[in-house]
């Protein structure tokens, strides 16, 4: 059976160089035509730019505003006349950041398609890939990120806003009791918006039984929670987790007190739900903690994630998991340089501290010393990178890899430009959030174009996403096949100015050993059957 794998492999491999398979060649259609499409909820209209025929700011769900904040999205109000889908809507409500630009407009659950220009097949319909925007669940928008190189090779992209921080993620005792699906707001918002593409997809030429759900650091995390939510069972058929296998899920009861906390600083003392719901946007958004994540609220989310895939209780598709080399840069600069300064020798342990807790910050700072590293900065950083980011990441492609195909990279481009911050005293490398402009076209506040050899690397990057949202099977035009992840081997492309299709030192180069016994122990479901690999978790 797998020599019988790799011949076909090998066939889809020629063809593509050949182009016999070229997206180019399945899809086109007449000169001017119209733009008109009918949606479940109504008729829109887009625009063309470029290459591309454009819909943006279409409403999936009703404005969560009123009584409808912190309750799922409601259906949209049906309209008639043609709906002019030619600018963004407003984004959900967030503070000004580096990251996402400021708002206090609730009714923000909008979403954007973007198709070739000759968007009406004449062969097949295209792919769809549905993109989750990050922003450490607080931050974000849709309107960033112009997929044009990801249309160019034939598909048609989704991007959408959903419900951030406090309105997307509160739980709290008076409004979890009400009787509706609570606390993971934000995750049904995504879900809603999967359910319209399911609905309407079809009519602007894509194909509803060949969605790729794919996201990056809060987006990669919400595409691991929807692969483990029954609701988001059937609403998609590919799934790409980009530096998003981090994230800590609380229970039930960690949210609801936080939401406690929250609420009596707010003023309602009481957790009244109607108090709450009295608030402004500015109110909320002044005293609202940092850190909202996905909860285990025992139905959208019914156990922690990574406790689900180990134990294969997941939508069992194939995946596309990875990190970068030096994910952490990035926070290390937020945190520190651009606040207080570099850290120092003696505020080294602090800041391991702050991140892996004081009991285990002695044993971090012995595997991670000084004298390993130019600078505090930098240790802190590898340190960070591997157990945030790296270590939990290969655990995921551990658990994934026994159930489904999965596919594991890491991006290491150490010349990537740094799009979001100024300089800093290290180079950023391939920092937290690096790979999405060899994707995307971006908004960025410092903006600075690929060289040659890194447009060389953008184009395989989206080849390798756009043949996988099409097959199932990430490939790119010159042949080169990107095998499955094999837990014995720790196989993984490193995406890379060339990229190493073969590359298998990951683990040891990220110190994972180290990592895994020390905050990542077994748990007691993955112990008691030896079939389900280890879980990890922190």
């Amino acid at each position: 059976m797998l020599s019988a794998k790799l011949r076909w492999r090998g066939c889809l491999a020629r063809a593509l160089a050949a182009g016999a398979l070229s997206f180019a060649t399945l899809h086109g259609g007449p000169a001017g035509a119209s733009t008109l499409v009918r949606t479940t909820s109504g008729p829109v209209t887009g625009f063309v730019s470029g290459n591309e025929l454009k819909y943006l700011g279409i409403p999936y769900a009703a404005p969560p505003v009123g009584a409808l904040r912190w309750k799922p999205p409601a259906p949209v109000a049906p309209w008639s006349a043609p709906l002019a889908a030619t600018h963004f809507g407003p984004h959900c409500p967030q503070a000004a950041s580096p990251f996402g630009k400021p708002s206090t407009t609730e009714a923000c659950l909008f979403l954007n398609v973007f198709t070739p220009a000759s968007r009406w097949s004449v062969r097949a319909r295209r792919p769809v890939m549905v993109w989750i925007h990050g922003g450490a669940f607080v931050v974000g928008e849709s309107d960033d990120y112009d997929p044009a190189k990801l249309v160019a090779r034939g598909v048609d992209v989704v991007t959408l806003n959903y419900r951030l921080g406090a309105l997307g993620f509160l739980a709290l005792p008076s409004l979890d009791a009400e009787g509706h699906l609570f606390a993971n707001y934000g995750l049904l918002d995504q879900q809603a918006a999967l359910e319209w593409v399911r609905r309407n997809i079809a009519a602007f030429g894509g194909d509803p039984n060949r969605v790729t759900v794919f996201g990056e650091s809060a987006g990669g995390a919400s595409v691991m929670s929807q692969l483990v939510s029954p609701l988001a069972t059937g609403t998609f058929q590919r799934a790409i987790i980009e530096s998003g296998a981090y994230a800590n899920t609380p229970t039930r009861a960690e949210a609801e007190a936080t939401g406690a906390a929250y609420a009596t600083a707010e003023g309602c003392a009481s957790l009244s739900d109607a108090c709450m719901r009295g608030l402004s946007v500015t109110a909320l958004l002044g005293d609202e903690p940092s850190g909202y994540v996905p909860t285990v609220d025992g139905t959208i989310l019914p156990v922690n994630p990574k406790v689900a895939i180990a134990n294969g209780t997941f939508n069992r598709v194939p995946v596309i998991d990875g990190s970068n080399g030096e994910e952490f840069r990035l926070f290390t600069a937020l945190d520190f340089d651009l606040v207080s300064g570099p850290i120092t020798a003696a505020t080294y342990p602090y800041a391991l501290a702050a991140e892996v807790g004081s009991a285990a910050a002695p044993l971090v700072l012995a595997q991670y010393p000084l004298s390993a590293y130019p600078t505090p900065d930098l240790a802190n950083s590898a340190a960070l990178t591997d157990g945030t980011f790296s270590c939990n990441a290969l655990f995921l492609d551990q658990s994934l890899s026994h159930y489904v195909p999965t596919f594991a990279y890491e991006f290491s481009d150490v010349n990537a430009p740094e799009l979001f911050l100024p300089p800093v005293s290290f180079p950023y490398e391939a920092a937290h959030a690096s790979e999405i402009q060899y994707l995307f076209n971006v908004a960025a506040a410092f903006p600075q174009p690929l060289s040659a050899e890194q447009m060389r690397l953008s184009n395989s990057m989206v080849q390798f996403w756009t043949t996988f949202a099409a097959f199932g099977n990430p490939v790119i035009a010159d042949g080169t096949l990107w095998f499955p992840f094999v837990r014995q081997i720790g196989n993984m492309v490193d995406l890379n100015t060339p990229h190493d299709a073969n590359f298998t030192s990951f683990n040891t180069e990220h110190q994972c050993a180290f990592w895994n016994a020390l905050l990542m122990p077994p748990t007691p479901m993955a112990v008691q059957d030896p079939r389900h690999p280890m879980v990890r978790g922190r």
